[in-house]
């Protein structure tokens, strides 16, 4: 049986200039009421290894340190169903609504997505001709459903500390 789930609000600063994108939170997420939450999934691993920071399983200073590097983190879907974790279980999707999202951040240069399905569902339900003063990146996704090294993942991940 499919269940309806709804993404959490965005950890976002007035001054952030990098957006991440996922698809949707996982179960374990949900669970813990946290971005990326798993053990196995690498984002807070990357984004620590990349600002050379001391990793931290402690979620505030998780946020903190998104805080620290003008990151914000949200969800492409607001609301979607689906059974269990992965992308291709998710049906019945609906987008947030970016449109305000961002006039409400103008300081966002840089928006990157994290896997294939958070890219693919942005761009084909977002018009980005509004948007032409942003830089859209995918990103291979940081689950460990994704089967790519960790080192490879870093390497493409990289780009965001670069940038910035």
């Amino acid at each position: 049986m499919t269940t309806q789930i709804q993404s959490f609000k965005p950890i976002v600063w007035e001054n952030s200039e990098i957006l991440i994108l996922g698809s949707m939170p996982g179960v374990e997420s949900l669970r813990r009421n946290e971005y990326y939450a798993k053990s196995t999934n690498s984002f807070w691993r990357i984004l620590f290894e990349l600002t050379g920071e001391s990793y931290s399983d402690d979620y505030d200073t998780k946020k903190l340190l998104l805080k620290k590097y003008k990151i914000a983190v949200w969800d492409v879907l607001k609301y979607c169903d689906r059974i269990g974790s992965l992308d291709s279980n998710i049906k019945n999707e609906e987008v947030n609504d970016f449109e305000t999202f961002f006039k409400t951040y103008g300081h966002l240069k840089y928006i990157y997505f994290n896997g294939k399905k958070a890219y693919d569902t942005f761009m084909k339900n977002i018009n980005l001709t509004s948007y032409n003063h942003l830089e859209f990146v995918r990103l291979p996704s940081t689950s460990a459903a994704h089967a790519i090294k960790f080192v490879d993942k870093l390497d493409h991940w990289s780009i965001i500390i670069e940038k910035n």
